[in-house]
This record gives structure tokens, sequence and C-alpha cells, in this order.
């Protein structure tokens, strides 16, 4: 993996941008955005349930599924990361329906699952930007705040986040989000 393009010190966590295939990375969770069957589909959920193998999908199976802005934890299986989380982030149509409260309670849910499995390290993919059509600057500015504000007030044990992007441009996204709040 490349080293990351930026990084930040909140308290005792380390938070990380950088473009990487996010099913290479090997920390304690990755997270997966998931839609609402957690069965797998296309972008980073498949190439998730592809890299892990058929176990991940037998084990979301038996979780019967997922709310949009909720998240649920698996094993890893045949990937690097020991554990895959799945959240699920809303379809963007127009802002109107909640979908940034949604966005937010993904990284919430899934931080809140990592530290009470007590994982120490997750890596983000850019939830619900691709064919969920979320605005890529908006989302940044969501994931960024949403990851920086629940690590300040209560680390939990997690010492190292990484915002994983598909893309610079969607790297930058997260960037400019670290530098608004004066971290970079």
């Amino acid at each position: 993996m490349q080293p990351p393009l930026v990084t930040a010190e909140i308290g005792p966590a380390q938070i990380e941008v950088t473009v990487a295939d996010i099913v290479t990375l090997a920390v304690d969770a990755i997270v997966n955005a998931a839609n609402a069957s957690l069965l797998g589909g296309g972008g980073v959920d498949g190439a998730i349930h592809r890299a892990a193998g058929r176990e991940l999908l037998d084990e979301c199976r038996a979780l019967g599924g997922c709310a949009t802005g909720g998240a649920r934890i698996t094993r890893g299986y045949g990937l690097p990361a020991r554990h895959v989380i799945h959240a699920v982030g809303p379809v963007w149509s127009g802002g109107e329906s909640g979908e940034p409260d949604l966005l937010a309670s993904c990284y919430r849910t899934a931080l809140d699952l990592a530290a009470e499995h007590g994982l120490q390290s997750i890596a983000f993919p850019a939830i619900s930007t691709g064919v969920y059509r979320f605005p890529a600057g908006l989302a940044g500015r969501i994931a960024v705040g949403t990851v920086v504000s629940e690590i300040s007030a209560d680390p939990r044990g997690i010492e190292r986040v990484v915002f994983c992007c598909f893309s610079n441009e969607s790297a930058d996204h997260h960037i400019n989000a670290l530098a608004e709040l004066g971290l970079v």
C-alpha cells in the first residue's frame, strides 16, 4: 500500500487519507459500503465479497439485512482485515430525505461496532458516493466531521482510522474536510 497522502492526530488516534484498494488493507476492520440486503452488489461491496470469499456471503445471509444508516459486523474471512463492518448508506435524493444524517449514522455506528469488538484500526470507503450518488464533497465533509467528532469525544480504543479513497479526487474531498477542521 502507498503511504497515506495525509495524516492527522486526533488525541490518541491517527487519521489517514489514502488512495488504495480497501480489500488490501491489513486493519482490524474494513467498512463495506453495503446495500440493505448485505448480500453483495457492485463497486466496493462486490469487491469485498469477492475478496473475502463465500463464507462472508453465508454469514451476511444469517444477519437478515440492515436498515439505512445502520451497520453490522462479520468476520473478514479471506481478507487481510479481521472483520468487515457493513454500513448501509443512503441513496441521494436531493438531500431533503435525511440523507446527511443517515450517512453520519453509518460512520457513528461503524465506530461503535469497532469499539464494542475491541478493534483498534478501521478503514472507511467513501460511503454512498458511487451508485448511490451522494455528492462526494458533502460526503467527505460528513465522513471526516463525524469521525473526528466521535473520536475527539471518546476514542473508545480506536487508534487508527483510514479514509481509503478510490481516486485522488475522492481523497481531495477528505483532505479538504480535514483542512476545514484545521487538522492539516
